[in-house]
């Protein structure tokens, strides 16, 4: 069995559409698909898309083996040969464009767009969705620790916990992109040339006869990576002291001892008198290290507690985005081919919040050349052209649309980039460290009100008047 090829990673739902798609004789339509979600999550003023390199991979490595096609023989449809055979020969031949990894966005935007067949579009929904929502969730609640210990050493500690190997290592990345030094996912460090930091197991320290005996042990084996785990027993009572013992003895040597490692109890007290007794010892140069089911919050308040801690392993809450387990992107049709041109569709929904916005559409984002500061992200049909001739803007609440206001001195950033032309990939994809430096120049375009983590300002997203003139009408027609 092939654990690579995830051609089959899609829903079965998916796979019956192609399928009546091509005994109807319409495969081969074209049609516009968009992913975006419709609320940010953790409450946050924003979120941080990731994701496109796995997809890229993804779409790069589509194709039905014989391993598949004998797996689709079995399945109760009972699918003509004909239709197995004609899935021997697919391929991506379709366009995509999308979200640079690392940017700062928003709900109710178009962050993915696939222009295709239908027999090809509808394949590829679930992985993309799979793929977008886990990494961009993770990396948004990485950006969120990232916001509270701004200037403090971060590690991805999280494999044990996460949901199986392959969230574990793109876990892992998508905290890269958002600010995190390292990981301690060996893998992952591998795949992606992220640091991997890592020290001992308790278990290192109950395996011999005593702790001192441990710590000694260890600092022979990595004399010059040494960070000691030092709660096994009691912290402060023998841990730390045996940690420094091994700390001056590594002096003597002419190395110096890297951090001491604390697990559980009480952070701010411990990390305060694990200090002072460094300090005392002539060891000021000896990091703390905290791990223990930390999260944003938890960080934040050891923070305003005075807690001496230097460097921050984030596992659980991080890799699994505890509080909020999953982001809830959508993938839905805006247009189809009708007579040589795409007619825009609409979703329509007893719940507002779900009807979609119809049309192939351009995203934007709105900077005021006069602050240097992101106004609003502004979402226009494709054909529009006002904003690249640099025409006035109206920028109204699409709720609300009485609240509005006018920018004529702007750049407009085109975020949604070609990533597929035909199938082909026309995206020069940038380095990991390429993608972390640009998300983190993405927090000068914003003002501070719209990062804040608790209680953000709502960042504008816009429609154009013709966008919105769109979806009232569709709207309306539907309703009839």
């Amino acid at each position: 069995m092939s654990y690579t090829n995830l051609t089959l990673h899609t829903d079965k739902y998916q796979i019956n559409m192609m399928y009546a798609h091509w005994l109807q004789g319409s495969k081969d339509e074209r049609v516009v698909f968009e992913a975006y979600f419709r609320k940010l999550p953790f409450n946050n003023g924003f979120a941080v898309f990731a994701g496109l390199e796995r997809i890229v991979k993804y779409i790069q490595s589509l194709h039905f083996g014989e391993e598949e096609i004998t797996y689709l023989r079995t399945q109760e449809e009972n699918y003509k040969e004909e239709f197995l055979d004609e899935l021997r020969s697919f391929r991506f031949t379709g366009n995509i464009y999308s979200v640079e990894e690392g940017t700062l966005v928003f709900a109710n935007e178009p962050l993915f767009c696939v222009e295709a067949r239908v027999f090809e579009a509808q394949l590829i929904e679930t992985a993309i969705l799979n793929m977008m929502n886990y990494q961009t969730l993770i990396a948004t609640k990485a950006a969120r620790i990232k916001q509270v210990a701004p200037d403090d050493v971060l590690l991805e500690f999280g494999t044990r916990r996460a949901q199986e190997a392959d969230a574990a290592v793109w876990g892992a990345r998508a905290t890269y992109i958002a600010g995190f030094h390292a990981t301690s996912n060996m893998r992952a460090g591998m795949l992606f040339g992220i640091p991997a930091k890592g020290t001992h197991a308790h278990s290192w320290v109950q395996g011999h006869d005593t702790e001192e005996e441990a710590f000694r042990a260890y600092a022979e084996s990595l004399p010059d990576y040494v960070t000691l785990l030092v709660d096994t027993y009691n912290t402060l009572k023998s841990g730390v002291p045996n940690a420094i013992k091994i700390a001056h003895m590594l002096e003597s040597q002419g190395k110096r001892m890297n951090a001491i490692r604390l697990d559980s109890g009480d952070l701010a007290y411990l990390s305060q008198m694990a200090r002072k007794m460094l300090d005392e010892a002539g060891l000021p140069y000896v990091n703390i290290v905290a791990s223990s089911d930390l999260d944003e919050a938890i960080i934040s308040n050891l923070k305003s507690q005075g807690a001496k801690i230097d460097v921050w392993g984030i596992g659980t809450k991080l890799i699994t985005a505890a509080d909020q387990p999953s982001l809830g992107g959508v993938y839905k049709l805006v247009a189809r081919e009708k007579n040589g041109s795409y007619e825009p569709v609409i979703k329509i929904s007893a719940n507002p919040e779900k009807i979609s916005t119809p049309g192939f559409k351009q995203l934007y984002r709105i900077i005021n050349t006069s602050t240097g500061k992101a106004e609003a992200d502004y979402i226009t049909l494709r054909d529009e052209q006002h904003v690249n001739r640099g025409e006035r803007i109206k920028l109204f609440d699409p709720v609300h649309s009485y609240i509005h206001k006018f920018i004529t001195h702007y750049e407009a950033i085109t975020l949604l980039k070609p990533i597929f032309t035909d199938g082909e990939l026309v995206y020069n994809m940038p380095s990991l460290d390429q993608i972390r430096s640009y998300h983190k120049g993405q927090f000068e375009l914003f003002w501070p009100q719209y990062l804040r983590k608790l209680n953000a300002e709502a960042y504008r997203v816009n429609l154009s008047e013709a966008t919105w003139e769109l979806k009232r009408e569709l709207i309306q027609k539907h309703q009839q």
